[in-house]
């Protein structure tokens, strides 16, 4: 499909129905696998749920909220009538305030979604433009690597910095890509709230869907 026919389609899908279907706080309440799967995963407070607000071009799809790690469970939304794939909002990596039990309950959850999930296509992982990969990213890319799941690297709030900045933390982002085996070999920047990006990534989104 041409690029440009495939970020209509996504336009116009997006634009559609997106439904919230259900949360899982464990494997046993997943969804029936019968569409295909794209996780959305970053630490708490990158932008996830204002970037699916702004993919799905909706005000609150995904509650935004500035406690970090708010999202404690794999929450699934429906895209299409009938439905043509699925996103998954992933709970928030990094510094949730949580007890350390439940933290690592959801690490568990998380490993174990990547690994069993046949349906699943692609994960987005979301890093903060203004920080670029830290630890706790590098980390998430290396369990997606020994999972052998595809992933896309998307940078987040890029409006908030000078554009030499945000070259660099590119250039940055983009090398560390290259070292991860499972990485795709490019770099998303987006910004939810001035829309940057975000045409393209639904076209890239609807096109890892239809792998």
């Amino acid at each position: 499909m041409e690029q440009d026919d495939l970020a209509e389609q996504a336009r116009r899908l997006f634009s559609g129905r997106v439904e919230f279907l259900k949360s899982a706080p464990s494997l046993k309440f997943l969804p029936d696998p019968d569409a295909p799967e794209i996780a959305f995963a970053g630490r708490s407070n990158v932008g996830k749920s204002s970037l699916l607000n702004a993919l799905t071009g909706r005000k609150s799809i995904a509650r935004t909220s500035v406690t970090p790690g708010r999202t404690q469970e794999l929450n699934f939304f429906e895209v299409g009538e009938p439905t043509v794939f699925r996103l998954v909002d992933m709970p928030g990596y990094g510094f949730a305030k949580a007890p350390p039990k439940v933290v690592e309950q959801w690490k568990r959850t998380v490993r174990d979604y990547l690994r069993g999930r046949l349906v699943l296509r692609r994960v987005l992982v979301l890093i903060d433009a203004r920080h670029g990969p830290k630890p706790v990213d590098i980390e998430m890319m290396k369990m997606l690597d020994e999972a052998a799941v595809g992933y896309r690297i998307v940078l987040t709030k890029a409006d908030k910095i000078k554009a030499t900045e945000l070259e660099a933390v590119h250039a940055a982002t983009l090398a560390e890509a290259r070292k991860h085996s499972a990485a795709f070999p490019e770099v998303a920047i987006t910004s939810s709230e001035k829309g940057m990006g975000i045409a393209e990534l639904r076209a890239a989104v609807l096109g890892d869907a239809l792998i």
